[in-house]
């Protein structure tokens, strides 16, 4: 087996295992079962090491990190959310019906970077800096951040309709908890994200000779960060109610998943010509 044929093999052996971990996740919310949640845990634990391997065998072929190609990006970003869910559950078991909402996006994201396009490509000059580094690491943070943020959402969401099902209200944390864990991720992921944006500016000087250029990309990622930022003003000093700042969160990752994942893919701009 050539080492192509065995990264992608990685790939979808970690794919499967996270499908396995995501049905053990829902038995066990639906069905209240301890057991299954540990399951859960350890599927998911246990797919972290085929995808790393996957990822690590990519990084030695091409040379560079996974923050070039959307085959990287994608992969990359889901073993980050995946990683940072597991210890989030390993602390907070309670927190199981998170991963009903987070684990399908996670698998999703390998699944479309599975089927992008994986043709490897030499890394420009101007991408051989450690700002760009700094970058592409805490904006892969800020991702699983904002993600465990808007599970937290969602499942505020379900809890506060006129008719929720029984095993929702009985086999989810409580709205004041999701409530806290919504505006904690939130402010989590804005700080690193903070720290992506600045540390691109700086990679964009080293790279192009000025720190801010209104490209497509950066007026995105400021946009989200203004989002966020809005996001977690008003519900600090308005304090808007849990419902409120549920759909906050919605809307802020809406905006911040067309910055990051949608927006350097389809559209033309200083970034795409790198990530495509």
């Amino acid at each position: 087996m050539n080492r192509y044929a065995l990264e992608i093999a990685l790939h979808w052996t970690a794919v499967a295992l996270y499908i396995l971990a995501a049905v053990a996740f829902t038995f066990s919310v639906v069905f209240e079962k301890a057991r299954a949640l540990r399951v859960g845990i350890a599927l998911a634990a246990v797919g972290l090491a085929p995808h790393a391997a996957a990822i690590v065998l990519r990084w030695i072929a091409v040379g560079h990190g996974p923050y070039m190609l959307k085959y990287e990006v994608l992969s990359s970003n889901a073993w980050v959310a995946i990683a940072v869910l597991v210890m989030v559950l390993l602390r907070r078991p309670a927190w199981g019906a998170l991963a009903v909402v987070a684990m399908p996006l996670a698998i999703l994201s390998v699944a479309l970077g599975l089927f992008s396009n994986p043709e490897t490509r030499e890394l420009p000059p101007t991408l051989r800096s450690i700002w760009l580094v700094f970058h592409i690491i805490f904006a892969k943070i800020s991702a699983a951040a904002f993600l465990l943020s808007l599970g937290s959402a969602v499942l505020l969401l379900l809890r506060q309709r006129s008719r929720v099902p029984a095993w929702i209200e009985a086999r989810t944390p409580s709205a004041p908890a999701l409530d806290a864990l919504i505006i904690r991720a939130a402010g989590f992921g804005f700080i690193f994200w903070t720290v992506t944006i600045a540390a691109g500016a700086i990679w964009g000087n080293q790279a192009w000779g000025r720190y801010w250029g209104w490209d497509p990309i950066e007026t995105w990622a400021l946009v989200s960060w203004l989002t966020y930022g809005t996001f977690l003003h008003a519900r600090l000093f308005f304090k808007t109610g849990p419902r409120t700042t549920a759909w906050l969160s919605v809307a802020s990752f809406s905006i911040f998943i067309m910055a990051l994942l949608i927006l350097p893919f389809f559209i033309s701009s200083a970034h795409s010509s790198y990530f495509s």
